[in-house]
């Protein structure tokens, strides 16, 4: 649930004197231009339990699109899982917090494409993700399974890497610290760990505001995949911040688009 901002400002240079959608979730009744501070107050619409059952499975359809576009996820197969992986030896991996499970999928269709064997295990501790992820056709080497991070770390399962996609901004400090901690557990004994999320910004939240703009009535329509967002960025970390609370031997890498990887067991 890592942009080189030079970058970045010279593809969107409209962006420091862009206004919040009107649309846009309002915190504490202040206007949130200014993302000064981390709003962990914020609540995404599609994680209240009550959520639209018809929106939440159309926002899952849609995740395979928009995580192209924002994810780079191909980047982080690229750099951290494709050098790990085998003609020969089954390498592991695991996707915490997999929603759709469109990011497994695209994993092992890279992995396919370069000859490499890799089985994807997907986990999400919502049925409703789950259930919906079972209900897509039958990928080879994913396995799916609602179950928590603590729960297969307490069970002795072992990673060659571990992985998640905008999971971190949706934790609190206690629960950011349990999933790093579990993390090294379940990479123990020469696997890694590499978790990515969005960065917060006042470019990245107006460049996702704007370019999600002209698909909010059509592709975008019935999803929370607009508002949930932009909730997602007010709730995100940057760099600094989350530097300041990595446990030892942790790290944070940047990439692009307004992206961060927190990185254990890699090197350099």
């Amino acid at each position: 649930m890592s942009v080189p901002l030079s970058r970045s400002r010279r593809m969107f240079p409209f962006a420091r004197c862009v206004a919040v959608p009107a649309d846009a979730p309002r915190a504490n009744g202040n206007t949130v231009r200014f993302l000064g501070r981390r709003d962990e107050d914020a609540v995404e619409l599609m994680d209240d339990p009550a959520a639209d059952l018809d929106m939440l499975e159309r926002t899952y359809d849609r995740f395979r699109l928009v995580n192209g576009i924002v994810s780079n996820q191909r980047a982080v197969y690229r750099r951290w899982i494709r050098p790990r992986l085998s003609r020969t030896a089954t390498r592991r991996v695991l996707d915490i917090g997999t929603g759709g499970s469109d990011l497994p999928r695209a994993m092992l269709a890279w992995a396919r494409a370069d000859g490499l064997r890799l089985e994807v295990t997907a986990i999400d501790p919502d049925e409703r993700a789950i259930a919906w992820a079972r209900r897509r056709s039958r990928a080879p080497g994913l396995v799916l399974r609602q179950v928590t991070s603590r729960e297969l770390a307490d069970a002795g399962e072992r990673f060659d890497v571990v992985t998640s996609n905008h999971v971190l901004h949706h934790l609190d400090g206690r629960a950011l610290g349990a999933l790093l901690a579990e993390s090294e557990r379940l990479a123990a004994g020469g696997g890694i760990a590499v978790h990515g999320d969005i960065e917060r910004s006042r470019l990245g939240y107006a460049a996702f505001a704007l370019g999600t703009l002209p698909f909010a009535r059509n592709l975008l329509a019935r999803t929370f995949i607009r508002a949930d967002g932009l909730t997602s960025i007010r709730r995100s970390h940057t760099a600094a911040e989350l530097r300041a609370v990595l446990p030892a031997g942790w790290r944070v890498r940047r990439g692009f688009p307004s992206r961060l990887e927190v990185l254990w067991g890699a090197d350099g």
